[in-house]
Parts: structure tokens; sequence; C-alpha cells
């Protein structure tokens, strides 16, 4: 006696679709927060290997060109700008630099799709791993800060704007340092426009700008992380101007929301390649 499948009985098929349950719905869809800690809670665990380095070169680069800087100006308004100078390049150093060839090197090996695969927004990739980097740049600015000030004399009652500094530069410079690797065709050529914006933070943001061609002055306003360093820079006197020390950290805040979009939208791009 053989036993014949019912799908295979005329009619049996009408009757197992119908009996079929609806089709299975997709789960909700990731939101932005909790995927934004989720990368970045792995973004810090893979940069974890590399602290101490890191924090090393940033930090002893500053200081170097601190303590350089200190038989060239006087301890007037060029010792202010040298010192939050100092300070910030240590996030441009990170943000901009290394976050530039972290991305290129990322869209080279491939390591884009691993990512593309996962069910997180672009702008929680872009946001987490700026953020991991950046959290670096804390020790860091703060070691920085503290030495210029001593060195040059300066008061230590307002380090606390480097609260608002650090992550509102921070998020400025790693936009511009994501887009950069993202949108460069080879990994190298991220590494240098990474180097090329760093040397242009050094360059703009260390050196007094009164001794700036008016060209060079140009160039240095359209450098996000002067805003954060003229912003530090106005709360070493003795009545600070905090009506301007926010307005340019709202422009930070500015550059900082346009630039993360742009890495977000240049990371949808090189993703679907």
């Amino acid at each position: 006696m053989s036993v014949v499948p019912a799908d295979v009985v005329p009619g049996g098929a009408r009757a197992v679709s119908e009996a079929a349950p609806g089709a299975a719905e997709l789960g909700p869809r990731a939101r932005l927060w909790p995927s934004l800690a989720a990368v970045y809670r792995a973004q810090l665990s893979r940069a974890r290997v590399a602290r101490i380095p890191l924090l090393f070169v940033a930090t002893f680069q500053s200081i170097g060109i601190t303590v350089m800087m200190r038989g060239v100006v006087d301890n007037g308004g060029e010792a202010r700008s040298v010192v939050a100078g100092s300070s910030v390049l240590v996030v441009a150093y990170v943000a901009l630099n290394l976050l530039a060839q972290y991305f290129g090197q990322l869209r080279a090996s491939g390591g884009l799709d691993h990512y593309a695969t996962l069910p997180v927004p672009p702008a929680a990739v872009v946001l987490g791993a700026a953020g991991a980097y950046a959290s670096f740049t804390v020790p860091g600015t703060l070691v920085t800060a503290v030495f210029g000030c001593v060195l040059f004399g300066l008061p230590l009652s307002n380090l606390w704007i480097l609260v608002a500094v650090i992550p509102l530069a921070g998020a400025a410079l790693a936009g511009l340092g994501a887009a950069c690797g993202l949108l460069a065709p080879r990994p190298e050529l991220a590494t240098l426009l990474g180097q090329l914006g760093m040397s242009a933070a050094l360059l703009l943001g260390v050196l007094p700008a009164d001794r700036m061609p008016e060209a060079v002055r140009l160039a240095r306003d359209l450098l996000p992380s002067t805003y954060g360093v003229e912003a530090y820079a106005r709360t070493f006197g003795e009545h600070p101007d905090w009506a301007a020390v926010l307005v340019d950290l709202g422009v930070c805040a500015g550059v900082g929301i346009v630039s993360l979009a742009v890495a977000a939208w240049a990371y949808r791009r090189a993703a679907v390649r």
C-alpha cells in the first residue's frame, strides 16, 4: 500500500496554501541610539590595544610643540593661542588623521561589507567609530592643557570649558576625517588627506593669528578646529566674553552636524559599491 503526499493530490496544494499562515513580518528597524552604543562599545574594545601608544604619540607631540613655542612667543595673547591650539591638536591628530586612515583601510579591505550586513543605521557606524576614537583624546588634551597653562603661567580656573570643546571640535574633525577616508579611492590617499588636515590644524591652530598673512587667516577661518581653539583661548582672560565663546562652540556644533551627515552619506555610498 502506497502513501500519496497530500500536496500532490488534486486540490491539496490549494488546501495547504489556504491553511498556511500569513507571511512573517520583518522585525522592527534598529534605532539609532542603541545601535550607536553597540558600535561605540565594539570600536572602543577594538582600539583599546593601541590606546597607550596612541595617547603617548598625540600627547607627546602637542607638549613638544608647546615647549618649542615657549621660546618664540610671550606670555600674552599669543601664549593663549599656543596653549589652546596645542590642546585641540590632540583631538585633530586622532579625530581627523587616524579616523581618515581607519575608514580608508576599512573600505580598501572590504570591512565595510561587514557593517553593511548589520541592521544598524549608517549614522550609528560613523558616530560610533568617531566617538570611540575621540574618547582617547580626553586624557591627552587635559594633560597638554594643564602643562601649557603651567608653562606659560595661564590660569587653570576655566579648564572645564574643555568638556564642551573636546566633543564639539572632535565631532567636526571626526566627520571630516571619516568623509576623507570613505571618499578617497585608495587608502594611501586617505592617509595623505588625514596628514594634510592635521598639518593644517597644527599650522593654523597653534601659531598666533596676529602673525599670519591675511590669506592664511581666511584659510584659518575655514578650519573647524579654529573655533574650538578660539573658544578655549577666550577663557584665559580676566573677564572672558562668554557670548563669543558660545558662538564659537555653536560654529563647531554646526560644522560637526554637517560633516557627520556628509560622512554618513559617504558611508552609504561606499557600502553599496
